[in-house]
């Protein structure tokens, strides 16, 4: 029987993180409403980040275990994210380029809000299924960033976004697709679909984000219903609280997700009080770890989500997996995969615990400034040095690790990029 899925994968969650609470109370926030984020930290994009260093640095660590021989194989390559800054050029030339890898390659970008990981991962699974290439493999680079910017005499207190922006992030992960699915072996046609029209969120010019917070609730929660339903509906015998021994959800923050899994308890799997918080516990909360240290990452986020269930949950034998993948607008998926105690190992090793223990911690102050000098690189900027301030500090708390990329300049619109240690 044919096997796909992840031979390898890897996280991203930026060079600099802030406090989610102290972040909180510095903007006088209720905290009543905070604590149902179910969040402690979140990635901060800084000035010489942006959706290319965040997918370089995430793939950087798979291509530097690969032989020569594995990276040439690698013949697809797919970025998905929301956060493109071209409306014709695709982010994955520059991360084809900066991550070497072979002229034969077919690349190109793909948009489905947060949906677009796993429509990169689905699409790349059924290019090896197809056999047209035998031996091939893909990456699928998933990146995000949100950022918030304050024009002169602006009031932080004012914004649309005041409640948003705790739990936004910045990051990537990368994934390593193969017919070698040494992390995760995708359950082949085991997936329920759902989509329709609606403005629940949206991103109606390049550097901002608009859209109903209640309307999109109400549909993350009906798709995530309808997408197991039609998930059940194919797969003989599946149950939804027998057959996953664990369950991914995109995360926009962890009360989203606490509330969803209630919801489908109740609604789907029959379960009342005690039952569900135990539930909960022992199957969801392990995805939420790291989605709690990085913030909300788009279309990355149910990877994400998926990394800190391999990593922080037990494997004594060969687990299942449900994730749930939602993007507004929307489409949304519920699939599933099977994870093996070699799989966790391989993950583990990775390190991602210790790469988000070891971002730089920013100050309230220093995150206010970035704010206000309006330091990050706007989409459309023609001609610009970026601001280098902060490469040397969050240099020093990743003492260790890979080398990473930073963006330099932008000439005649054209990104500058540089790998430093």
């Amino acid at each position: 029987m044919s096997r796909v899925g992840i031979e390898a994968m890897n996280v991203f969650g930026g060079s600099a993180v802030l406090d989610v609470m102290q972040l909180a109370r510095h903007r006088e926030l209720d905290p009543a409403r905070l604590n149902n984020l179910l969040m402690s930290e979140k990635t901060v994009a800084l000035p010489f980040e942006d959706p290319v260093t965040f997918g370089a640095n995430a793939a950087r660590p798979l291509l530097d275990r690969m032989s020569d021989e594995e990276k040439s194989r690698i013949e697809l390559l797919i970025t998905c994210t929301e956060s493109g800054f071209d409306f014709s050029k695709s982010a994955s030339t520059y991360l084809h380029d900066q991550l070497g890898l072979s002229r034969n390659v077919r690349m190109f970008e793909l948009k489905q809000a947060c949906y677009a990981g796993t429509a990169g991962l689905q699409m790349a699974c059924n290019f090896i299924l197809s056999g047209t290439s035998p031996g091939a493999k893909a990456l699928v680079i998933a990146t995000d960033i949100s950022r918030y910017i304050l024009e002169d005499g602006d009031d932080v207190a004012a914004q649309d976004w005041a409640y948003a922006e705790p739990s936004g992030g910045a990051g990537a992960v990368a994934l390593l697709i193969s017919d070698t699915p040494h992390v995760f072996q995708l359950d082949i046609g085991a997936s329920g679909t759902y989509g329709y029209e609606v403005m629940d969120t949206c991103r109606p010019a390049p550097d901002s984000e608009a859209g109903d917070v209640d309307l999109s609730l109400m549909s993350y929660l009906d798709c995530c219903e309808q997408t197991y339903r039609a998930y059940e509906a194919k797969v003989e015998g599946a149950d939804y609280r027998d057959t996953f021994q664990y369950l991914a959800f995109h995360t926009p923050f962890g009360g989203m997700v606490k509330g969803a899994h209630r919801t489908m308890m109740r609604k789907v799997a029959g379960a009342k009080g005690a039952a569900i918080a135990e539930d909960f516990e022992r199957r969801v909360r392990p995805g939420l770890g790291y989605c709690g240290r990085v913030g909300n990452i788009m279309g990355a986020t149910v990877f994400l989500s998926l990394a800190s269930t391999i990593c922080n949950g037990t494997y004594p034998d060969p687990r299942r997996i449900g994730l749930f993948s939602y993007g507004s607008g929307c489409c949304s998926e519920f699939y599933s995969g099977v994870v093996t105690p070699d799989g966790a190992s391989r993950l583990r090793d990775m390190g991602i615990a210790n790469h988000l223990d070891a971002r730089y911690q920013l100050s309230l102050d220093e995150y206010d400034q970035l704010l206000r000098e309006s330091a990050f690189v706007r989409v459309g900027t023609r001609d610009t040095v970026v601001n280098q301030d902060f490469v040397p500090r969050t240099a020093q708390s990743a003492a260790g690790a890979s080398p990473r990329l930073v963006l330099r300049a932008i000439k005649e619109f054209h990104r500058e990029y540089a790998w430093t240690d």
